[in-house]
């Protein structure tokens, strides 16, 4: 079995290896395609042989990653309806996200 790591960003987990390519949410700050991004909010590695649990992260474990794409989904229309009163609200919404390729676990 493959190495392995469960990492926390954008209030959700992701269980990631070397090379997966993994759509999560944007991160603050200023990014661009191709910059390198570092998780440090590892929560469980396995390499095979043994697993080590976080309390609530691992403090040396790092997982190194890049950034593929940056995009934005597809459109959510919110509407707000109230019958018998002429009340129409809609709105659309697209959420941004980032597609990250995993380059190594430490």
């Amino acid at each position: 079995m493959a190495e392995f790591a469960v990492i926390q960003t954008g209030g959700k987990q992701y269980k990631v290896s070397a090379g997966d390519v993994v759509k999560i949410e944007k991160i603050t700050g200023t990014f661009k395609v191709g910059d390198k991004v570092v998780f440090d909010k590892v929560l469980l590695v396995d390499n095979g042989k043994d697993t080590t649990i976080g309390t609530p992260y691992i403090p040396e474990a790092k997982v190194n990653a890049t950034i593929s794409e940056i995009g934005r989904d597809k459109t959510i229309d919110v509407i707000k309806y109230k019958q018998k009163s002429r009340y129409f609200k809609k709105n659309g919404h697209r959420q941004p996200h980032f597609k990250v390729t995993i380059d190594s676990l430490k």
